[in-house]
């Protein structure tokens, strides 16, 4: 099977490091191709970064199942563009948040997600919202470390372990969910750091989690319902292009 690894972003920090661990755990025979946006912004930190994103992100989900991907991953926590990408295609689309999510779900009843900035921490209540998790998810806390200098590794963990210890302690978190699919390549060393102190639960890193589930649906044959997402209504739309194409700050 093949899935596509769509970066929401125009940065490609995407490395074959974090490639060969967010994959891992996959079949051998699955094969992920990874894309970057020629337009966006640079990171996705907030909800406006998210909405410049969407339109390219689902222009490539579009192009991925006529190029013959069996489903996709859209690179990011926010879960920018999942939804109307669901619409338009027939393969499965899931971006960071619900697969992780769902996955903390079956091992502790209260989960304490831990990103990158305050100013995520808005969008990704919504998606909490959206999904009616409010009470299983009351600890939602960041680390105060932008997305782009997150390669960092010994910074990004010792905050992590900080702030997990928090959603433990004030919180009730029973799970710690890493809540960037950029925190690549630091979960072991934040559990072990957890446990070595005396928190014994699982932290589950996003990237892996989603790629995980979607190789699941292919396998089973399934699909996305089309009565939550129904196909866009034929109509004309109109790509970015001329002035509209210009650099955004």
């Amino acid at each position: 099977m093949k899935i596509l690894n769509i970066l929401p972003i125009t940065s490609d920090l995407w490395t074959d490091e974090m490639d060969k661990y967010v994959t891992k755990y996959l079949l051998p025979d699955t094969k992920v191709v990874t894309k970057i946006l020629a337009h966006g912004p640079a990171s996705i930190e907030c909800e406006y970064d998210e909405v410049l994103a969407m339109p390219e992100v689902l222009f490539l989900c579009r192009q991925a199942e006529q190029e013959g991907f069996d489903g996709v991953f859209i690179n990011c926590f926010g879960d920018p563009g999942v939804r109307a990408a669901r619409e338009a295609v027939n393969i499965p689309v899931f971006g960071g948040f619900e697969p992780a999510v769902f996955y903390a779900l079956g091992i502790s009843d209260k989960i304490g997600i831990v990103t990158v900035l305050p100013e995520v921490v808005s969008m990704l209540n919504g998606l909490i919202r959206r999904e009616g998790l409010e009470s299983r998810i009351p600890s939602l806390r960041y680390v105060s470390i932008p997305v782009l200098d997150l390669s960092g590794l010994d910074k990004l963990i010792a905050a992590l372990i900080v702030e997990s210890k928090k959603a433990i302690d004030e919180d009730r978190a029973g799970t710690i969910v890493l809540g960037c699919t950029a925190m690549v390549g630091v979960k072991e060393a934040v559990e072990k750091g957890l446990r070595d102190d005396g928190y014994n639960i699982t932290v589950i890193e996003a990237a892996q989690a989603s790629l995980i589930m979607i190789e699941t649906f292919i396998r089973m044959g399934w699909h996305h319902s089309k009565i939550t997402y129904m196909p866009p209504p034929k109509k004309d739309r109109l790509w970015w292009s001329g002035e509209a194409a210009r650099k955004v700050e």
